[in-house]
């Protein structure tokens, strides 16, 4: 693994509003652990994840495993052959942290290959994570053909925004995040599909991500701290 990091109303209204939150349950509070002065990079630095030095079954140092299970294995058509991060077991929500560093905004973005799965074969990027269950997702499904953002609360997923994209089997897809303040747009294939303002989490970690049984193949992963 190659990592670099380059610093250069009405009472009518009320009523019905009132029903309407009754009808709807509680709403839990969401818990910001981060806040934009905790970022930990200065403008301009940038980390890179190829995996390719990393022992075939191995991690990269520094990454937290929260659910699933992943391991670095030979990819023949790796986009930086000859390894690529692979995760491979069935669980609800697959999820890797990549570091400990706290971005507020940035660019992320991965080559992911969806690869099987009867449920699902999804990839995806987590950011602004508060933990491994609090945090933003966009992820591209091969079974479903779209591209999705959600958040995250407590493991508890909420789709905010999406666009119907092929997204093909067994093959690399580039997938990406532009996040400033709280715009964030998100990018598949060269292509921007979503754009979209939700002030849900203002900073946090990064990782990756599947769902239920897919088996996804990540590579070339790169975080940039726009200057």
């Amino acid at each position: 693994m190659r990592v670099t990091r380059v610093f250069p109303r009405s009472i009518s209204t009320t009523l019905l509003a009132l029903f309407l939150a009754g009808c709807s349950g509680p709403v839990s509070a969401v818990t910001q652990r981060y806040a934009p002065t905790d970022q930990t990079l200065p403008a301009g630095a940038q980390q890179r994840w190829d995996f390719d030095a990393i022992p075939d079954g191995g991690l990269p140092d520094g990454v937290e495993v929260v659910s699933g299970s992943w391991g670095v294995q030979p990819q023949a058509d790796a986009p930086s052959p000859p390894k690529a991060l692979c995760q491979s077991a069935n669980a609800r929500w697959p999820v890797l942290l990549l570091s400990n560093d706290v971005y507020t905004d940035l660019d992320l973005s991965v080559r992911f290959k969806p690869i099987s799965g009867r449920e699902d074969q999804a990839g995806g990027l987590v950011f602004r994570a508060q933990d491994g269950g609090t945090y933003l997702l966009t992820r591209a499904n091969a079974l479903e053909d779209n591209v999705r953002l959600y958040t995250m609360r407590d493991d508890n997923r909420r789709e905010i925004a999406g666009e119907n994209r092929p997204v093909a089997s067994g093959v690399w897809h580039e997938l990406a995040v532009e996040v400033r303040g709280d715009r964030i747009r998100v990018r598949y294939d060269g292509e921007w599909v979503i754009d979209h303002q939700d002030p849900t989490f203002s900073a946090g970690r990064i990782g990756l991500w599947t769902k239920a049984d897919s088996v996804t193949c990540f590579d070339d992963v790169v975080a940039t701290v726009p200057s």
